[in-house]
């Protein structure tokens, strides 16, 4: 669970998501090239036709080669450690290059710096972006005093020109800013949520595993107090005067000490049982039955059909104890809402949905609520007098645990189905 956020901790935030996109950085790289081109091939032609354009032509393609060898994956050095800092530090450069031959910081495109500056801000450490901010400021310092002077074609109209290219500079500038602050703002949102719901995860992992030593604490300590039982129940059915009834319901009690005993007999090991990924693989029919079987031992007063379509015959599912476990909580369920409604029979439907089993537990209580719904899927409902309320919790965690999916829907006419999905052997080899 925590391999893919191995990387909190060492770095911070911000830079760790921007290495998670990297064509981020190289599409502002492409947006110098295009406005350096531009520049180029257009402005200097238009408005100054008597100064060279080559070396303007040059220092762009030499940036666009570098971008070409960063989307090839030659350079990859600069996609580790300190390669945002080193992409924006270039970028800074070329643009330092650039201007010296286009007028240094009469130049418009001159305000094209603080784009670059402000995205440093945004994805580097504190160290790097002041770093990146003084080699700004030296560049434009420099170009204050060393610089090829351009002479406009038509000097009456200098002032003109050049209030428009800083209006044009200034709309690029602000373009740019907002589609990259807004796109790695949207980054870091997902990388919250993927955070948070790992936390939640593990929370929930740690929950269980909590469960897991109290279960077998409590499997340890009941043993004592079930064979008192037994044999207070063995006493009794020994009495001559014993009735027929009561006879019946010692024998009854009997049974159920003897499940119950079974069944703290198998916590531990069922606790630790790994799933089966070859030769554990069991018909979907017997599974089904045997499941059912041991629900009806512990409930022998209740009443549940069973109906399996007949494209379940010769179908494989892998399950361990946990998935047996959690269709017997669903039925249990079931047949407590059942009971809480004066209604009678849990229905079990099983059917089969291309390569996934789909197993439908209808009951006709009085429905299970929207927020018990949502409350199941993350942890145990707290508010049950009668039980722990860890039933329907557990019995999510093993259905996904399997690949599958637990759902519980209206049924019409009143209750609740719950719908168990999880794929057959087929659909994992």
């Amino acid at each position: 669970m925590d391999a893919p956020f191995a990387g909190i901790g060492r770095e911070s935030g911000p830079l760790v998501a921007v290495r998670t996109d990297r064509s981020r950085l190289l599409q502002l790289r492409w947006i110098s090239v295009a406005a350096m081109a531009a520049t180029a091939l257009i402005a200097f032609p238009l408005l100054a036709p008597d100064e060279p354009v080559m070396p303007l032509i040059g220092v762009t393609l030499i940036l666009a080669v570098v971008n070409l060898a960063l989307r090839a994956g030659v350079t990859r050095g600069l996609h580790w450690h300190g390669g945002a800092f080193s992409q924006l530090a270039a970028d800074l450069l070329a643009w330092g290059a650039f201007l010296y031959f286009g007028g240094g910081v009469t130049n418009p495109a001159i305000s094209l710096l603080l784009p670059l500056v402000a995205v440093g801000a945004a994805v580097l450490s504190a160290r790097e972006a002041w770093a990146l901010a003084l080699l700004s400021v030296a560049i434009y310092s420099l170009l204050w005093q060393f610089h090829h002077p351009v002479h406009l074609a038509d000097a009456e109209l200098a002032m003109y020109w050049h209030l428009a290219g800083m209006w044009l500079t200034f709309t690029v500038s602000a373009a740019t800013v907002v589609w990259f602050v807004s796109r790695f703002n949207a980054a870091l949102s997902r990388r919250e949520h993927a955070l948070a719901v790992a936390h939640a995860a593990r929370a929930r992992d740690a929950y269980l595993v909590a469960l897991g030593q109290l279960a077998a604490g409590a499997a340890h300590r009941l043993g004592t107090p079930l064979g008192t039982l037994r044999i207070l129940t063995d006493e009794l059915a020994r009495r001559p005067a014993l009735d027929a009834n009561a006879a019946e319901d010692l024998a009854l009690m009997r049974e159920q000490i003897d499940h119950c005993k079974t069944i703290l007999t198998g916590l531990t090991r069922e606790a630790g049982q790994q799933r089966a990924e070859g030769g554990g693989a069991v018909g979907v029919r017997d599974w089904l039955e045997s499941v059912v079987g041991r629900w009806r031992q512990l409930r022998p007063h209740a009443f549940a059909t069973l109906s399996s379509d007949e494209t379940l015959a010769g179908a494989e599912i892998v399950a361990d104890a946990s998935l047996g476990e959690a269709l017997q909580n669903l039925i249990d369920n079931a047949a407590n809402a059942n009971a809480e409604a004066g209604a009678t029979g849990v229905d079990i439907d099983a059917t089969r949905a291309g390569d996934e089993l789909v197993i439908a537990v209808a009951d006709r209580g009085h429905g299970m609520p929207e927020v018990v719904r949502d409350t199941v899927r993350h942890g145990p409902i707290t508010e049950r007098p009668e039980g722990m309320g860890v039933g329907l919790f557990l019995s999510h965690v093993a259905v996904e645990h399997h690949g599958g999916t637990l759902d519980f829907l209206p049924r019409p006419g009143g209750g609740t189905v719950a719908r168990l999905v999880v794929p057959l052997k087929s659909a994992r080899q």
